[in-house]
Order: C-alpha cells, then sequence, then structure tokens
C-alpha cells in the first residue's frame, strides 16, 4: 500500500527537527512504513533497533556506548519499552557537528509524548500514524466492515479478518497493555471495554460504567484514558456556545477504528451490522473518524455542540478561524432539519456539512450541503 502523504510528513519534519516521532496503534504499519522511507532516503547509513527483539535489546543495554559513535539515521522501533533514552537522545543531537538523526517509533501517545517532550522539546516533530482510510484504499464498504488495520482490511475474506481482529484484541489486552506497564487485569479492561461499546457515539458515564464494575468514576476515568491513549477510542468534548444556554458538558465517546468495534460487538460482516439496533452509530463514528483523519484534527480541536434543548451538530472545529460544522446521516437523501438552521444561528457557521454513504451532493440551503462521503474526500482543503 503506498502511503505517500506520511513519507512526505516525515522528509518535512526532518527538515526541521532532529528527530520524529511516529505514533500510532499497534499493527498499524508504522515499522511498514520507517521500512519504506529508509529505503527512498539518501542516509549514507541507516542502523536500527527494535525493542520487542531481545538482541537489540541486549544492544542498548550500554545505550550511550552503542549510540555515540554511528552515524546518519538511526530507528528505534517501540522506544515507549525503553522511555529513559529519551534524555540520552537529547545529549547525542545536541551534539556539533551533527552526524545523528533519529526516526523513532511508538505505540502509546501520552507515554511517548510525555517523556518526549520533557526530554526533547524543540528538537522532535510527531506524526501521528493511522489505519488505512478511504483515500488510501477506495473501497469504503470493505473498510467500515474490516477497519483499516492493514493485516484485517487486507485479509481473504470477512472471516479471516474477523478472526485477526478478534485475537488483536486478546493480544492488545494481555500482552500489549501489561509491556506498556498497564497492570490491570485483561478480563476487568475487557468488561470496560465491552460496555463502551453501548456509548459508541453517545454521552459518556463514567458514574453509571463505575457502579457497573464496583470501581470508582476515577478508575473508569483511568481507563478510558489507557484505550484514548493508545489510540482505541476518539473522546470529544462539549462546545460552549452561548452561556446564556444550558449546553450538556459531558464528553461523547468514539472508538476510532470501525472494524475493532464491529469485533467487539460480534458484528463479523455487513449483513450483521444491518441487524445491529444501533446501526447509525455504526455510521457516524465511521464517517466521524474519516473527516477527523481527512482534517488532521488534534483531540483538542475538535468538539460536538449539543443544547438541554435538544439541538445537536456531531462535529465541530476551526478551519482559519471559521467554524465548520458537520452532521453525519445514515439515510438515502438526508433533509433539513431544525437543529440545522439552529446551529446555523447560534455558532455563526461558516458551513454546516451533513455526511452521508450516497453518491450525490447537494445543497439544502445556502450555507449547508449534503455531500457523500467519498465525494467529500476526494475535495482539496481549497475547495471547502
Amino acid at each position: 500500500m503506498d502511503r505517500k502523504q506520511f513519507l512526505i510528513k516525515i522528509k518535512e519534519l526532518f527538515r526541521v527537527h532532529p528527530v520524529c516521532a511516529i505514533l500510532g496503534p499497534r499493527q498499524c504499519g508504522k515499522t511498514t512504513l520507517a521500512r519504506q522511507f529508509t529505503q527512498e532516503s539518501d542516509f549514507p547509513q541507516v542502523h536500527w533497533y527494535d525493542l520487542e527483539d531481545p538482541r537489540d535489546l541486549v544492544r542498548l543495554n550500554q545505550p550511550m556506548l552503542s549510540l555515540e559513535t554511528l552515524e546518519g539515521l538511526i530507528v528505534i522501533d517501540e522506544i515507549q519499552r525503553r522511555p529513559e533514552l529519551f534524555p540520552l537522545l537529547r545529549v547525542l543531537v545536541d551534539r556539533r557537528p551533527a552526524h545523528q538523526q533519529y526516526l523513532i517509533l511508538g505505540s502509546a501517545s501520552k507515554i511517548l509524548l510525555q517523556q518526549s517532550s520533557e526530554s526533547l522539546a524543540g528538537r522532535i516533530g510527531y506524526m501521528e500514524l493511522t489505519p488505512f482510510s478511504i483515500p488510501e484504499v477506495q473501497d469504503m464498504d470493505t473498510l467500515w466492515v474490516r477497519g483499516g488495520f492493514p493485516r484485517s482490511f487486507l485479509s481473504d475474506s470477512d472471516a479471516d479478518s474477523f478472526t485477526w481482529r478478534t485475537n488483536y484484541i486478546r493480544t492488545f489486552l494481555e500482552m500489549d497493555l501489561p509491556n506498556l506497564g498497564f497492570n490491570i487485569p485483561a478480563q476487568q479492561l475487557y468488561r470496560f471495554w465491552m460496555m463502551l461499546t453501548q456509548y459508541h457515539g453517545q454521552l459518556f458515564n463514567a458514574s453509571d460504567l463505575g457502579r457497573s464494575l464496583s470501581v470508582s468514576d476515577h478508575t473508569v476515568r483511568k481507563y478510558l484514558d489507557i484505550l484514548e491513549g493508545t489510540f482505541m477510542v476518539r473522546t470529544l468534548q462539549p462546545w460552549f456556545a452561548n452561556i446564556q444556554k444550558r449546553h450538556v458538558k459531558t464528553p461523547k465517546i468514539y472508538f476510532r477504528d470501525s472494524g475493532l468495534l464491529n469485533a467487539l460487538l460480534d458484528l463479523s460482516n455487513r449483513t450483521a451490522m444491518e441487524r445491529y439496533a444501533r446501526f447509525g452509530a455504526l455510521w457516524e463514528g465511521f464517517a466521524l473518524e474519516e473527516i477527523s483523519r481527512f482534517h488532521a484534527l488534534h483531540p483538542n480541536r475538535a468538539f460536538f455542540w449539543r443544547t438541554h434543548a435538544g439541538a445537536e451538530l456531531d462535529l465541530l472545529f476551526k478551519q482559519e478561524d471559521r467554524l465548520i460544522g458537520f452532521e453525519f446521516k445514515y439515510a438515502d437523501a438526508p433533509k433539513l432539519t431544525p437543529s440545522m438552521r439552529l446551529a446555523i444561528e447560534d455558532l455563526g457557521l461558516e458551513k454546516l456539512n451533513v455526511i452521508y454513504p450516497g453518491n450525490v451532493d447537494y445543497s439544502l440551503e445556502h450555507n449547508i450541503h449534503v455531500y457523500g462521503l467519498k465525494s467529500y474526500l476526494s475535495q482539496t482543503q481549497n475547495t471547502m
């Protein structure tokens, strides 16, 4: 799979920083992308350390002795396993004349960001690598069922893909999270993850989940932070437009990969998905994640809007000082609603986009437009 846009981003980051970090969930293709980058780059030498390989761990038992004499590009895969390397990297990249650059790969955003921001401030650039998206694969239906993890999407059948995803979930809980330092019983976190599927596209209620799991609200939020920090879920905070109106203040939760959500819900194919009682929520989460990736939305930049009177907007963000809103509708031909008009009026939106699975784009009003998801994603930033 050609992921040229990510390769271009890595090159851009290296023009500014001596260290580039590729962040993303396990098995999303970080190592493959890094190998593609090294094959296309003009570094005179490339040195590779995979911290899941016991031999490479031994090679870095004395990291200063191992790294200080190297020249060229040094790749360190799964660096969150050795967070003590970050202060050393600062020392090495600050040496003059500079003869090293580092490409580091990590599977846990908050751990990696915390460690590197403390030690490598001003020296490191970040890029999130997501699983496959619609513009990359051009097969929306298969992507919605299987999700974007390469081995899942590229499986020979839906059944093989479903088997891969169920095994991924088990390995993630039983091996990956403990290796990241999270000492939580796998069965407990699995129960939480399963309960969270019922909150997909809904307001998050820590108290209800805590009572169901017999744990505190604080513990529930800790579990959510873990899944968010490992790229499994996305949390949208509410946008407060008018302090005189009563707004919902609770965040909303979305699963980031549709395939993993389907596996947790035991929806192995499109037929099973269509029988699911909250089929519309499956579409909403899938489309919202695609739009969020397309606009490269940082979690702190993406919001939803809802009032206690019932008006709502699924996604809201600023683009060049303009507020852009999105509604996601699984319908043959979405129609204008009072909620859309109220959102335009209350929020002063530049534009409201209604995203649906169809193929015909049309306008509902001069600043309210309906787009098929594939059609919207084919646009350039300059046309929106």
